[in-house]
């Protein structure tokens, strides 16, 4: 786990949504399990027994000693490893130290973000009662919904895998299926499923399986790729897409397209195709000439239809409200309902793929359409970066359902100005490569407007604390970064 919590800089730390402080005077409180099971089921975290935060957001110890030390200890795991309290042991013994702050001591629990197939993790035996997720300084109890979700999730087989045993091949869109075959056939030319049937090539790419009766049925993918609107809500009452054009202020949508109409079969393919086809046209992204030839397809329209194929194979279509897709002059917002099943710190990394429902990607894959490699996201924001267009957002919502919002500017980023002296000094002095890395990944971690300590870089830059302060600073000189101005405690954000 990153470090959360270094003893040495105690009266630097406030409360936030991955610290938590507790008095435990008089025992363990009751409410450390809820902290236990939010931290589980977002990011983790570290809750720090025998403390309180005052008026000013400042921490104070609460008058533990260590002759409490074995009680609170012997309790704490004895209560851990309980089932009927807690769902699962997420702990080692190197995640529990005890600590001196002046003559006080504090308890620390390091609670690591629980793997898919662990959530929900829950409290007091009760799984729909019992589970919690963080939301900024808080802990709220997770809805039925969000509960299910996490449960869904657990599997690795997803559930766009599961047979429709309701539904005949014959059923599915036709028309739909040809359009998909005619992309496979430009794409590969030659491909030994070519010549198949229809029911034979749906089977093969996943979107037809035989089912108990011996016949070959529709796979929820199938439905969802192939399917008409009216049978598809009868698997997923919630299905709903939606795309809204926003571009004149004076009239409410310049263009929608919506599952539900019946103008359209309102599956994933065509829906797909059709708004790819209005961004792309309302988003300004000059050709290129390479060798004498007009070449359409940049960077930009790679990492466009990489965002969108994920948005849909990573939609929970039993959540409500569905995907929205908002097209603004200078601002496309995709939304769709599921949290991020590697989490967003990982997600920015780049190099874990676990697409919510894996059959949808591999269709998508097979017409040149999204990836496995986990590398979309951070190729995203490095093509971004490159147009000179404002960073990309990513939001999980945590609301009654989660929802995933991603948020593309086309807008330039204001150049700083650089002081001049500070700028004649970076041109003297050459960076060396291996700084200049440290500094990207630096910046590519943090998110704006929010503020980070040196402690919490150390570990994923591999560099000891006067180092990575070091780097800090200079990121600050070059305007970078800015930091909180304080002497003891320093934070720095991004500019």
């Amino acid at each position: 786990m990153e470090c959360l919590f270094d003893i040495a800089k105690f009266d630097s730390y406030k409360e936030d949504n991955r610290r938590e402080v507790k008095k435990a005077r008089g025992g363990l409180p009751i409410s450390l399990w809820d902290t236990y099971s939010s931290f589980a089921n977002c990011y983790g975290g570290v809750i720090i027994l025998g403390v309180r935060e005052d008026g000013e957001k400042r921490w104070k110890t609460t008058g533990l000693k260590r002759v409490e030390k074995e009680k609170l200890l012997k309790d704490f795991w004895d209560t851990v490893n309980n089932y009927k309290k807690v769902s699962i042991n997420l702990l080692s013994d190197d995640d529990v130290k005890i600590y001196d702050v002046g003559e006080d001591m504090v308890m620390v629990i390091y609670v690591p973000m629980a793997k898919r197939e662990q959530k929900p993790v829950f409290i007091n035996d009760d799984m729909f009662g019992g589970t919690f997720k963080r939301n900024y300084e808080g802990d709220y109890r997770c809805t039925r919904l969000q509960v299910k979700s996490m449960l869904r999730d657990q599997t690795e087989s997803t559930m766009d895998m599961r047979i429709v045993e309701s539904m005949a091949i014959g059923q599915l869109d036709q028309d739909t299926i040809q359009s998909y075959r005619n992309r496979h056939r430009s794409f590969k030319p030659g491909h030994p499923w070519a010549n198949l049937n229809d029911e034979e090539y749906l089977q093969k790419i996943g979107a037809a399986e035989k089912g108990k009766d011996g016949s070959v049925h529709p796979t929820a993918a199938g439905l969802l790729m192939f399917g008409e609107e009216n049978r598809i809500v009868r698997e997923y009452p919630e299905y709903f897409l939606d795309y809204r054009e926003l571009l004149d202020p004076t009239i409410r949508w310049t263009d929608r397209l919506q599952s539900s109409s019946g103008e359209w079969s309102g599956n994933l393919f065509d829906f797909y195709f059709r708004v790819y086809n209005k961004i792309i046209k309302n988003v300004k992204i000059p050709f290129k000439i390479v060798g004498g030839d007009r070449i359409d397809d940049t960077p930009v329209h790679r990492v466009l239809r990489e965002v969108l194929a994920n948005c849909l194979v990573n939609t929970d279509f039993f959540v409500p409200r569905g995907v929205v897709i908002k097209q603004e002059n200078d601002m496309l917002v995709l939304e769709n309902p599921g949290g991020i099943r590697v989490g967003k710190y990982q997600m920015r990394l780049g190099g874990q793929s676990d697409p919510r429902n894996k059959a949808l990607m591999k269709m998508f894959n097979l017409i040149d359409i999204g990836e496995r490699a986990g590398s979309g996201v951070p190729e995203l924001f490095a093509v971004w970066e490159k147009e000179g267009w404002e960073e990309p957002e990513i939001e999980e919502k945590l609301d009654d359902v989660e929802r995933t919002i991603l948020r593309l500017s086309f807008k330039k980023k204001v150049e700083k100005k650089v002081p001049k002296k500070s700028a004649e000094k970076k041109c003297r002095k050459k960076v060396p490569k291996k700084t200049t890395m440290h500094y990207e990944r630096i910046l590519s971690i943090m998110e704006p407007g929010v503020w980070y300590q040196a402690s919490e870089f150390m570990d994923i830059l591999g560099l000891k604390e006067r180092r990575t302060r070091a780097l800090l600073r200079e990121l600050v000189a070059m305007n970078s970064l800015e930091d909180n101005g304080a002497t003891k405690g320093k934070k720095y954000r991004k500019l």
